[in-house]
């Protein structure tokens, strides 16, 4: 059976999982929000790999109603944790280039929103630097659709793709995300530590936020904290987890 076949019957299954990995502040390590991460279980107790299904729903268009479903989802979740923990937690979702340019997804957000009941200003929109500069002034009015509802915007995998500074200044972002290759090697290698840095002073300069991706060691915080990264998350605090695991977490901090 193709994958978009079996992607679409998970989907109608209710097989696909949402999973959630904490994003804390480096200055007290405290849980402020989630990264909402979709999952599917196959049959041997594995889950496909990411990069393999979510790569073949955006060739098919599949991603689409993925994403759409991610989004009601995680949005209902989120707001439950909210109300039974009485914290304001912020919820980022990752846009893939389908769902980022279609016709459709204001209307699939605002249903989201006013299903779940979660505020609009607590959701944050990751966009990757290669999408939204495959058509930047496209990408810039998509941006400003989204920021009129008053959701929050992060600029993915900062320093991966091919973005123009020129452009960079125009997004209406508000948070910019360090890529997790540029701090695997920190602090040892020296020109990721003078990239990262570089990257956090510019965006300071800019008035955005700064969150470091793929933090695994204590080294990796220390100096990112230094340099005044507000956010982080990666493995040194936790893995994507369950639900359930989420929930002694946010039991317990």
């Amino acid at each position: 059976m193709p994958m978009h076949q079996r992607m679409s019957n998970a989907l109608s299954y209710g097989e696909f999982l949402v999973y959630y990995q904490p994003v804390v502040t480096l200055a007290d390590e405290r849980i402020v929000g989630f990264e909402a991460l979709c999952r599917w279980p196959q049959r041997d107790n594995t889950f496909a790999m990411p990069e393999t299904f979510i790569g073949q729903a955006e060739t098919t268009g599949f991603i689409v109603q993925l994403g759409d479903w991610v989004l009601r989802a995680a949005t209902a979740q989120m707001r439950g944790w909210q109300q039974e923990y009485g914290r304001r937690l912020r919820l980022a979702v990752n846009l893939s280039g389908r769902q980022f340019l279609h016709f459709n997804l204001v209307k699939q957000i605002e249903d989201a929103l006013s299903l779940s009941g979660f505020y609009a200003t607590d959701l944050d929109f990751e966009i990757t630097e290669t999408v939204a500069m495959h058509n930047a002034e496209e990408s810039i009015g998509v941006m400003r659709q989204l920021k009129s509802l008053g959701i929050g915007l992060a600029l993915d995998d900062f320093g991966t793709g091919y973005s123009s500074l020129s452009y960079l200044k125009r997004f209406p972002i508000d948070v910019l995300k360090i890529d997790k290759s540029f701090v695997r090697d920190i602090p040892e290698d020296a020109n990721d530590l003078a990239i990262v840095s570089a990257i956090i002073a510019m965006a300071h300069a800019l008035g955005l936020r700064v969150l470091a991706e793929g933090v695994e060691t204590a080294p990796q915080r220390d100096f990112l904290r230094e340099c005044g990264c507000e956010f982080a998350q990666g493995f040194l605090f936790s893995r994507p987890l369950p639900p359930s695991e989420c929930e002694q977490l946010l039991t317990t901090s």
